[in-house]
């Protein structure tokens, strides 16, 4: 059988792209800082053997002409095309990043709410608390998830108004109590905000419903997210396997990132562990020609956006630990791609995606090896699936397989 599995490293970014200064990211490097991190903080360098021997720390030279601190250059990888790419499309957001890994480059611009104070139109507003029931919407601003909830979460409580808040993103977020307002409840509105936007023809990318549960002092967001992103607006990758008889396992959060568009299953997971492990067993059930396709949220979520270098880096070593099993499930001609969909350095100001390069690992079993040097798009990756896969040449991208 001829399969394929595209890991997504959500946010591993390998150092600033070449239009980073258009984005005030010139410096940025997530993994590059990590590691740097690790020796200087922890006095020990990153952990991760299993990608140094798939390539990572090549990759990552590579893309910012510096070696990762502490960590070998000199193992040579076996099976394994290495390299980095720049994006094409114009935002540095997930739905870009993942649109272009398929095959799908955006280049129009994206809706964005700027201001960081009243960050949304006052009729889109209006519309929101007509649709939740209420007399008005808290937050109205740029914030990070967690915390927003930790400032107005007693306010929502006590007044039962919907937390409506933006980032640097194409995007609309709204957190709610699981329990007060109700989960049900919260996805209704998104997809009434969802709804909104379409109609104003306000191209957002996502809307994203952040539930959150507990009390005032000790609010935490619950693993019950969901996104109401735009469907793609061509065909990509997904639609191609699907089109040949093969089937796309939409791992996490990839059925949301593509509005189920070109999913077969859409197979639901939460955390490092639970995502790896359900990436294993759709490999092992799903037929000849079908990609496996996994989001790994963690990094970005839960570690990007909150700045938290340790826990990223803590994060890193967990994955790593984890990548024999994944080996293991390979058959003699599946191929495994590790990417990333933008960057999310943690030591960066602020709590937004970075523009950087992303790296490239593409393993197989008896896979030639060797640099595929810089690319100057993410499709090509959906390119090279889709030589992997047989398929029909996507519309944009050059193949490295």
């Amino acid at each position: 059988m001829t399969r394929a599995v595209l890991l997504v490293l959500d946010s591993l970014g390998v150092g600033a792209a070449p239009d980073a200064a258009r984005f005030g990211d010139v410096g940025a490097n997530t993994l590059g800082h990590i590691a740097a991190w690790c020796v200087a903080v922890r006095g020990r360098p990153l952990q991760v053997p299993q990608l140094l021997r798939l390539g990572l720390a090549q990759a990552a030279q590579l893309a910012s002409g510096e070696p990762l601190a502490g960590l070998p250059t000199d193992i040579q990888p076996e099976s394994v095309r290495w390299g980095c790419a720049a994006e094409r499309s114009t935002g540095k957001d997930t739905v870009s990043g993942h649109w272009e890994l398929c095959g799908l480059p955006v280049d129009f611009d994206w809706t964005y709410f700027d201001a960081r104070e009243d960050s949304f139109p006052r009729e889109l507003l209006h519309g929101l608390a007509q649709a939740a029931g209420t007399q008005g919407v808290l937050g109205n601003c740029h914030a990070s998830g967690t915390e927003i909830i930790a400032r107005l979460g007693a306010e929502h409580l006590r007044s039962g108004w919907p937390i409506v808040y933006t980032s640097a993103d194409s995007v609309l977020q709204i957190a709610a109590h699981e329990v007060v307002f109700g989960l049900d409840r919260l996805y209704r509105l998104c997809a009434a905000a969802r709804e909104l936007l379409d109609q104003d023809q306000l191209r957002v990318g996502r809307v994203i419903a952040r539930p959150f549960v507990g009390s005032a002092g000790n609010f935490r967001r619950t693993p019950n997210r969901h996104d109401y992103a735009t469907p793609p607006t061509a065909a990509t990758l997904l639609d191609g396997v699907c089109a040949h008889g093969g089937q796309v396992l939409g791992v996490g959060k990839i059925g949301d990132i593509f509005a189920m568009r070109g999913i077969s299953r859409n197979l639901k997971a939460h955390g490092l562990e639970a995502l790896m492990q359900t990436t294993c067993s759709g490999l092992r059930d799903c037929p000849d020609g079908s990609l496996v396709f996994t989001n790994l949220v963690d990094f970005d979520q839960e570690f990007g956006h909150r700045r938290d270098v340790a826990g990223y880096a803590d994060a890193l070593e967990r994955f790593d630990a984890m990548l024999p099993a994944m080996l293991a499930e390979l058959g003699p001609r599946d191929l495994l791609m590790m990417v990333a969909d933008h960057g999310n350095d943690p030591t960066w100001p602020g709590s937004d995606h970075t523009r950087e390069y992303i790296p490239i690992l593409a393993h197989a079993p008896g896979l030639a090896p060797g640099s595929i040097g810089r690319r100057d798009s993410f499709a090509d990756v959906g390119q090279s699936l889709a030589n992997w896969l047989q398929l029909p040449a996507l519309a944009h991208g050059e193949s490295f397989l």
